[in-house]
């Protein structure tokens, strides 16, 4: 099929395929760990977004499980994807951060001032060693690198040490109830077990189109924070079908995933703050209307995020004694009443047994 005589798929067709693929338009009767490899990890640079995911997403959820996944070293925390913090399960930490090794090599390039005279192979052979010795914390980290390199920049150190190492945050870090400061190993040590070599990303694109689909090559080099990835897809071409969006892009996907009806119903969900379905493609029209692009954040700051009828509509914000929500516009009767019911309902899975008003009213207070 060519590009011009694929079918064309609209926003809501392509929003619902989403949903579908992000477990979204129904929760999964799926374990955290097999949701967590499904979706390729969820972005994690705060502790609490990983479970608040997995509770919008899965059917029987409760933020012990992948709380003790993490404590028994089945799940990770680290530095993948579009260099930000993600939660992945050990086998993926081991085999995607390979993957995205170039990116990080290239981010490193952006401090070469402040790595004058520094012999990279070596700060990463010392780092290693200090890590594995125990944990540090990267102003640790920082101080025994700029012992060795004393007129380097000290910020750019530690980032080296993260680009050239697959760092990941030990517990508690991440403990559901607990946590901690962040504390770094490497995924090795931390695993007992060697990293892979870095994989032809064929496969990965496989599973972005299932997780994510139906893409575009520029959707997955976003959602990745890769480049060049046009050859995988032309040879991954003849096991693909191709679809158009609206402006002509060509989509590809897999030829049995689901693409639902465009008219699907598409309940509320509350939604962590940088949750992959808003960050992991290059058109974000699917998730997120035009009018509302840039509502869920000020400055650095992202708010958690409310969608109805599948596209973002709203934020979110639990406070001491009230989970208050902003739609950005008018909800009708009973749009408000699912989605008061569908915050009664992360209420309790996520605090079970605590007393919150759900009231509507502002979140976003600009500065």
């Amino acid at each position: 099929m060519t590009k011009t005589t694929a079918p064309v798929l609209d926003t809501r067709a392509l929003n619902r395929a989403t949903l579908d693929r992000q477990l979204l338009l129904r929760r999964a009767d799926l374990s955290a760990k097999a949701a967590v490899e499904h979706l390729l990890g969820l972005q994690a640079q705060n502790v609490k977004p990983p479970y608040y995911a997995l509770a919008a997403r899965l059917d029987g959820f409760a933020p012990e499980e992948l709380s003790a996944l993490m404590a028994d070293r089945e799940v990770v925390r680290i530095v993948t994807m579009r260099s930000t913090i993600h939660t992945h399960t050990a086998e993926d930490t081991l085999t995607l951060r390979p993957l995205v090794q170039a990116a990080r090599d290239r981010e490193l390039t952006q401090f070469r001032k402040g790595l004058q005279g520094v012999d990279l192979d070596r700060l990463a052979a010392l780092a290693r060693d200090l890590v594995e010795a125990e944990p540090r914390t990267m102003k640790q980290l920082r101080e025994e690198l700029l012992a060795q390199w004393p007129d380097a920049d000290p910020q750019s150190l530690g980032i080296a040490a993260r680009c050239r190492l697959p760092l990941v945050q030990v517990t508690p870090r991440g403990l559901w109830g607990r946590s901690g400061q962040v504390a770094l190993t490497t995924a090795e040590h931390w695993l007992g077990r060697p990293a892979e070599p870095a994989p032809a990303p064929d496969a990965t694109v496989l599973r972005y189109l299932a997780a994510f689909g139906p893409a575009s090559v520029k959707d997955m080099q976003t959602w990745a924070g890769l480049t060049r990835l046009r050859d995988a897809f032309e040879r991954l071409r003849p096991q693909l079908v191709t679809f158009r969006d609206e402006n002509g892009v060509e989509l590809f996907d897999l030829p049995d995933a689901p693409r639902p009806d465009a008219g699907t119903p598409a309940p509320p969900r509350f939604l962590p703050e940088f949750d992959n379905l808003l960050l992991s493609h290059a058109d974000r029209t699917r998730v997120i209307p035009p009018q509302y692009w840039g509502r869920s954040w000020v400055g650095n700051m992202a708010y958690s995020t409310l969608l109805v009828d599948g596209f973002l509509a709203g934020v979110w914000k639990l406070g001491e004694d009230a989970l208050v929500v902003e739609p950005f516009g008018t909800l009708t009767k009973a749009q408000r009443d699912e989605v008061t019911e569908e915050g009664a309902r992360m209420l309790a899975v996520m605090h079970p047994g605590s007393s919150y008003d759900i009231r509507f009213g502002t979140v976003v207070r600009e500065p």
